[in-house]
């Protein structure tokens, strides 16, 4: 990972105790200009005006500091509610990321290696087969594994594995028909998995898939604890992450944001929201998606991706080591991966945009074409939510919306953030 770990160190406050002060600091303290601050207020302000989205919360630090964080819009506008800093929001795939640090804690104690083959933690999968095409008559072909799908190629989408909704093969049909997500528990949920193929040859391709929700079920297997009580115990807590979970309690559901659609001919609406979730949010699952089952607010994300920034440790709790960090936010694609062939939504892999475990990495900016510092990770969520951890400039930035969907007049915030962010960093490096 590009850019040296930092020792732990608060926001503007108690450099002892690695906890985080939210208060706001001047951005010239940090190296932003104010002027490029407003720029970035106006970004999400006319994303809001231009009904691109109904609200947005963001936060931006540096050196451990806050530099911005503020609310703009609506989160229901049916409602008229307004956006709040302790709005909860549906992660989704940045959900990945918290599976990471999971799957990395376990990984510090010996319960696994990346060259593990994936079959010994989850004994379904020790006679998966290939999918090898069809022949003259449409009947699907299989085929051994060159190699056994190893936890290295889990953590990094390359084992095999899809999703089922983003392909058009009979292996994505057979994903689909399987109804994974109707399973009672993760132990039906990979027994099911385990009579389906593998949609490639492990290692071969890079294919957006439900490795992390396998790696949800691995994580419960080698601690004795479900997934939620796992991240509440192991992540949530010792971070205060305090609105964080697989559910919205019931006290808390008027703080839940609504799900909006982008329409055709432009504005928003929230018609799809009962067909886009695979369940509702009120009670915690007996099935905990890895991929894609949490809420939170902006700040509990941004106390996540800090401590990811601190090497580990944040509230002075340390949840990994400086070492484990580096290795989930490296680079793990080879470069016949990195041509451009594949992609999930904005994210292609190219050179110098990698992926990491559970996460993406830009590990050389300028052959990616960005204006991030070299090591920066990061990932974002079906409804919009994104974030990214630069440790060469020691920037953290957290954004939060939730919308489905997009079409060419769609303001890509993750994106254009960047750039507005970047463009206001008058003292990078420093």
């Amino acid at each position: 990972m590009g850019g040296a770990q930092r020792a732990p160190k608060s926001a503007g406050g108690d450099l002892k105790s690695g906890n985080v002060d939210m208060t706001l600091v001047k951005p010239e303290t940090v190296g932003f200009s104010a002027e490029g601050m407003e720029r970035l207020h106006t970004l999400m302000e006319n994303a809001v005006k231009n009904q691109q989205v109904a609200g947005v919360v963001t936060i931006l630090a540096r050196h451990g500091k806050v530099v911005d964080y503020r609310t703009y819009g609506m989160r229901n506008i049916e409602k008229h509610e307004e956006m709040t800093k302790d709005t909860i929001f549906r992660d989704y795939s940045m959900t990945k990321v918290v599976t990471a640090v999971a799957m990395m804690k376990l990984y510090e104690q010996g319960k696994w290696m990346p060259s593990d083959p994936i079959a010994k933690y989850i004994p379904e999968f020790a006679h998966l087969k290939v999918y090898a095409g069809t022949d003259a008559s449409g009947k699907v072909q299989l085929e051994d594994p060159a190699h056994a799908p190893t936890m290295a190629e889990l953590m990094t989408h390359t084992a095999g594995f899809t999703y089922g909704i983003f392909g058009s093969t009979p292996v994505d049909q057979m994903v689909k028909d399987a109804h994974l997500f109707e399973s009672k528990d993760l132990h039906e949920f990979v027994t099911k998995l385990g009579g389906i193929p593998l949609s490639y040859q492990p290692g071969t391709k890079w294919v957006y898939s439900l490795s992390m929700d396998i790696q949800g079920y691995i994580v419960e297997k080698l601690s004795g604890k479900t997934l939620p009580e796992f991240y509440r115990d192991e992540i949530f807590k010792p971070l205060g992450m305090k609105d964080a979970g697989f559910f919205v309690p019931e006290d808390k559901w008027s703080r839940f944001a609504t799900v909006y659609f982008v329409e055709p001919n432009g504005g928003l609406s929230d018609h799809g929201a009962a067909n886009v979730n695979r369940r509702d949010f009120a009670h915690e699952p007996t099935m905990a998606s890895g991929g894609g089952g949490m809420v939170s607010t902006a700040e509990d994300y941004f106390r996540f991706a800090e401590m990811l920034s601190r090497g580990g440790e944040l509230n002075g709790a340390r949840l990994l080591s400086p070492s484990s960090v580096r290795l989930m936010s490296a680079n793990h694609l080879s470069d016949k991966l990195l041509t451009g062939e594949f992609s999930i939504g904005a994210q292609r892999m190219r050179p110098g945009f990698g992926y990491g475990y559970n996460c993406a990495v830009v590990f050389d900016p300028g052959a990616a074409n960005l204006p991030e510092g070299k090591g920066t990770f990061f990932w974002d969520g079906a409804a919009g939510t994104w974030f990214w951890i630069d440790p060469t400039n020691d920037v953290v930035f957290v954004g939060m919306i939730q919308r489905m969907g997009g079409g060419p007049n769609t303001e890509n915030l993750q994106y254009e953030s960047r750039g507005v962010v970047y463009g206001a960093l008058v003292e990078p490096g420093k």
